[in-house]
């Protein structure tokens, strides 16, 4: 009896530990894909567009909204992804913003967004030279983006 519950203890904590590996590696694994992907500046729109001028890059913001199923999808496939954060980490500056909260409530009236996810191509002004509607994969995110380069 003694050996039966020293033996279905010792797997309990095998199970356990294996779990707890088994997420960390998991949670490494998000964190690295993450690492690769699109990198999203924060701050102040007036921040981001000073950014912009001193980078000499224009903007990319990912006009979205909390509740957008295309929205979390291009968050959760395309963004992570290695192709699309070294194209556009090299030559925009990236900002993902809400635009039912906070500053993102006027820049959607100033941009005239009326679906999501909108997706903009602004320049150091702020002025907006280029957007696309919607979901895309990688690829043609990155084919869209293209002609907005500095």
């Amino acid at each position: 009896m003694k050996n039966t519950i020293i033996a279905l203890f010792c797997f309990a904590t095998l199970g356990i530990v294996t779990t707890s590996a088994t997420l960390d590696r998991s949670i490494a694994t998000t964190n690295y894909a993450a690492e690769q992907g699109i990198q999203f500046t924060e701050g102040s729109f007036n921040d981001i567009l000073k950014k912009a001028k001193k980078e000499k890059k224009n903007i990319f913001l990912d006009a979205y909204a909390s509740w957008c199923g295309p929205c979390k999808m291009l968050k959760r496939d395309v963004f992570p992804q290695a192709q699309v954060g070294e194209f556009f980490n090299k030559n925009f500056i990236n900002v993902a913003m809400d635009m039912e909260k906070g500053e993102g409530i006027q820049l959607s009236q100033k941009f005239k967004i009326t679906a999501y996810p909108t997706l903009l191509f602004i320049n150091d002004k702020g002025e907006v030279i280029g957007s696309a509607l919607g979901y895309h994969s990688a690829d043609k995110l990155i084919q869209v983006a293209k002609p907005f380069v500095k």
